[in-house]
């Protein structure tokens, strides 16, 4: 799970340092620079997913799953003699565990749970050239930098007091650069004889990003029928697409998740069971299905019960909100748990009391999935039920990040939400969610103003 991100020099942001929670939320205007966070995740996501092994970054294209341009479409100001530089930190699943290769038997030399990777590129002859690759782990760094004398030749550096990377006999060359933005170069195994280890923090970053899964904010309308064809997706896709899909590959797994700690007599709910659940906890529906319309014709129709006593109804014959909010239930209990949920307004289309249930929803599935959860809203609602939930002591304030997003003269600007135990905001900025006691005052104001104009 992602621990932190400091980040430069990428679209809005000249600077970015922020510490993600369990649930961590970005607030603020309108092309601020919200969305800007999430799609550098995706695109550190959709290089690691690129088949072309000789890219620094895979800026994506239409129906990608990020569509950025290039280098000087997303370095901040457009500048080409700017660089974009990372520093990703996060929790492994397990802890890891290095030994020594000269001592495999021995104890191991780096041991721990937290890996951090750091990444520098620019633009150089009209092209991408990286400047720099390390990881840190165990308070030890690995290091692809550039040699002194030949610029675009490298050398693997460490800071380690008691481990030194050994040369092979015989290779004296420089290596080339680094890749992908997270792999060290080609050479580097048969350069050296003690670095065989790197690849297991290369391992680590590809499982860190295939455990990125993302909904954005516009959603496909719902369908009559659905065709599928047994194949089992990833997530829901980036318009929910592919919910139907997700539900029944649960379904057929036999997959069950839990709305409670495991403890005697807590009865699992079916995967369909949990999402009618959420639907009728968040006063949407009664009751949700989703069957085949006849047997072995791979058809399927989605329906509600608006009501105990109603017939059931055809999804699109229902209130939009169902079908919106639907793709942000099925994926946050489809993932597999420790997984990263990235969600841009998920509360577009839904009623203030839906905006608020889908707050604890999400609340719910990362204390039970232990799932992560970083969200970009606009939602006055869901943000408040997070911070009542905070007072409430049904979530600890370590485990629920806000931030607010603004802009001063083109550069976005990030201010960390002091959230205390009794889930106030302690730095409340100017105009967050508007002038709620200016529009207040205003209403009154013309209010007895008509009243005197009336009255005289």
């Amino acid at each position: 799970m992602l621990n932190r991100l400091r980040l430069e020099n990428f679209k809005a942001w000249r600077e970015a340092d922020l510490t993600f929670g369990k649930v961590t939320g970005f607030f603020g205007a309108n092309s601020a620079g919200k969305s800007s966070l999430l799609q550098f995740l995706l695109l550190l996501k959709h290089t690691r997913n690129a088949t072309d092994r000789g890219s620094i970054l895979d800026f994506g294209g239409p129906r990608e799953l990020v569509n950025l341009g290039g280098f000087t479409d997303v370095v901040h100001g457009h500048a080409e003699d700017e660089r974009i530089r990372w520093i990703l930190d996060w929790m492994l699943p397990q802890p890891l565990k290095i030994t020594d290769p000269e001592k495999p038997r021995g104890r191991p030399r780096f041991t721990g749970a937290r890996l951090q990777t750091q990444f520098e590129v620019g633009y150089h002859d009209k092209r991408l050239w990286p400047r720099e690759l390390a990881y840190k782990f165990s308070d030890v760094c690995f290091r692809v930098q550039p040699a002194a004398e030949a610029k675009r030749k490298f050398t693997l550096e460490t800071d380690s007091r008691y481990f030194r990377f050994k040369r092979t006999q015989g290779r004296a060359w420089p290596l080339s650069h680094p890749v992908k933005t997270y792999l060290f170069p080609n050479e580097v195994r048969s350069y050296y004889q003690n670095a065989d280890f790197l690849g297991k923090f290369e391992l680590a970053y590809e499982k860190l990003m295939d455990s990125l899964y993302y909904l954005g904010p516009l959603r496909e309308y719902p369908h009559r029928e659905y065709h599928w064809s047994g194949s089992s997706p990833e997530g829901v896709g980036q318009r929910g697409e592919r919910t139907v899909d997700a539900i029944l590959t649960a379904t057929r797994d036999g997959e069950t998740r839990r709305l409670q700690p495991k403890a005697k007599g807590v009865r699992k709910k079916s995967f369909q069971a949990t999402i009618a659940h959420w639907l009728n906890k968040l006063g949407l529906i009664h009751d949700f299905h989703l069957d085949e319309i006849a047997k072995g014709t791979n058809l399927y129709r989605a329906t509600v019960k608006t009501s105990s006593s109603s017939a059931p109804t055809a999804l699109p014959d229902v209130g939009f909100g169902v079908s919106q909010v639907l793709p942000a239930l099925v994926l946050l209990y489809y993932v597999p748990e420790g997984s990263t949920v990235l969600m841009e307004q998920p509360e577009i289309h839904l009623h203030p009391a839906v905006q608020s249930g889908l707050a604890d929803v999400m609340l719910n599935v990362a204390r039970v999935r232990n799932v992560q959860i970083v969200v970009e809203s606009h939602s006055e609602h869901l943000m408040r039920r997070l911070q009542r939930r905070v007072a409430e002591e049904k979530a600890s304030s370590e485990d629920v990040r806000l931030y607010f997003v603004s802009s001063n003269r083109g550069a976005a600007q990030l201010s960390d939400l002091r959230l205390n135990e009794w889930g106030e905001i302690e730095n409340w900025p100017d105009n967050f969610f508007g002038d709620e006691m200016g529009e207040i005052a205003a209403i009154s104001e013309a209010s007895l103003r008509r009243r005197m104009e009336r009255s005289g």
